[in-house]
């Protein structure tokens, strides 16, 4: 793996890999010293052209718990408010010697055209409205050890359903986790009001529905999406209280779901508006699950980029030269 720019980019055994990898990782937030040796001597750049708190601060932690030297750019305070453009940020970063670059921009497609401009390695911690592959595979993580509590031979999702709802339009997290839990044979249903299902949806390998209570109950894992009100022009529901009584997971929903069924939430949370308070902090509800996975999955991804033994050698430091055993006379 080269770069990770799109969750349809990985297949199911590599997906596989990644997860139980992460398992691994995972263990080290329950050590007293968070720290392994793996990407010691490796450079990571965060550049991020948008405001992040879940996503930058994982790949930092992520990053420092591989002892990977870790460096946070974000475009305010950076050249890029002084006009800078994309293509020429990205040059300066990669001219400094860096060995990955994770990349957060607004303009889906950014990260693809880094990795066209440069050596080091890109991972795309979401571009725009594109995609978002860390965050579906930190999904796929956190269903996943969910279903192990009951079966701890789970692999995949086959014979699952896992109902996506709300501002399906707008989400970047909802395109990569279509493309990554269809890969791993779960069935998806994408539940939204009709402004909010993207043109051609109905080319995407799931089922929409555009009524939430009917789902509800067939679903075995219900993923809220926020509800991206900077990215909408207007017009999409008719009040944010409406939008809440159809679509919204409040505290008489959860009596709807299956008694073993799960919440996700990809975060940040408008509680009272796609999500009650209820509902994210129920016993069944993953969110808090979904953090900590984020970091175990960052490690992951950055150590099957950059921890393979052929290009550690590529980046070893050339033994010096034998030194000469003659000694100048002491005078």
């Amino acid at each position: 793996m080269r770069h990770l720019l799109s969750a349809a980019d990985l297949d199911r055994q590599e997906i596989i890999e990644i997860l139980d990898l992460s398992e691994e990782m995972a263990q080290v937030l329950h050590r007293p010293i968070k720290k392994l040796p793996a990407l010691r001597g490796r450079t990571v750049v965060n550049l991020f052209f948008e405001d992040s708190t879940r996503t930058r601060s994982s790949f930092e932690i992520a990053g420092k718990w591989l002892s990977a030297d870790v460096i946070n750019i974000s475009a305010k305070g950076s050249s890029v408010s002084k006009g800078e453009s994309l293509r020429d940020t990205v040059l300066t970063v990669a001219a400094m010697g860096v060995d990955a670059l994770v990349i957060r921009h607004q303009a889906s497609g950014a990260p693809l055209q880094a990795s066209q401009w440069i050596d080091a390695h890109v991972i795309n911690a979401g571009d725009g409205t594109h995609e978002h592959p860390t965050q579906a595979l930190l999904d796929a993580f956190t269903i996943r050890r969910h279903l192990r509590r009951h079966d701890p031979t789970v692999e995949d999702f086959a014979g699952k359903t896992v109902a996506i709802v709300g501002d399906i339009t707008h989400s970047r997290v909802a395109r990569s986790n279509v493309a990554l839990l269809r890969t791993l044979g779960a069935d998806v249903i994408m539940v939204a009001p009709p402004t909010l299902l993207p043109s051609g949806i109905e080319t995407w390998p799931v089922e929409v529905d555009t009524d939430l209570d009917a789902v509800l109950g067939r679903a075995d894992i219900v993923m809220m999406l926020r509800v991206q009100r900077e990215r909408m022009s207007g017009g999409y529901f008719p009040t944010p209280r409406e939008y809440t009584v159809s679509y919204g997971l409040t505290r008489d929903r959860l009596r709807l779901l299956k008694p073993e069924a799960a919440i996700c939430h990809p975060g940040p949370m408008n509680r009272g508006l796609e999500i009650s308070a209820d509902a994210a902090d129920a016993a069944n509800s993953l969110i808090l699950d979904q953090v900590a996975g984020g970091v175990a999955i960052r490690m992951s991804v950055l150590y099957q980029l950059l921890g393979g033994a052929d290009e550690v050698a590529d980046h070893a430091v050339p033994a010096p030269a034998e030194a000469t055993t003659t000694k100048e006379p002491v005078r």
